[in-house]
């Protein structure tokens, strides 16, 4: 099969999955809908203030409370292991509710 055949072949398939996965993402207006139930009794968004957990105000800059970067992993891996006080979340919400939470926490 020619290269230029190939890639007629091919193209349409990696587009559409490249399509799919961008569906996948978080919706943060869910996301505060699960954060408001779920994590909003030990976590302030409005401010950095210590309520039990730290304030998450300030996140969408680039930096965690822990000093980590604000990244949609280093933020998934705080929800699903927990630490600190914190439970983790990777049994408790469907990998859609840890996307939108993750969404809307990179919002803050």
């Amino acid at each position: 099969m020619s290269q230029r055949k190939w890639m007629a072949a091919t193209l349409p398939a990696l587009l559409f999955t490249s399509v799919s996965t961008l569906g996948a993402a978080g919706n943060a207006a869910a996301g505060k809908t699960i954060f408001d139930t779920k994590c909003a009794l030990c976590h302030n968004t409005d401010n950095k203030e210590k309520k039990i957990g730290p304030g998450l105000q300030g996140i969408k800059d680039g930096k965690l409370p822990s000093g980590k970067d604000a990244t949609h992993d280093n933020i998934l891996e705080n929800l699903n292991k927990g630490g600190g006080g914190m439970p983790a979340f990777e049994k408790l919400l469907s990998t859609q509710e840890k996307e939108d939470v993750v969404a809307y926490v990179m919002t803050l």
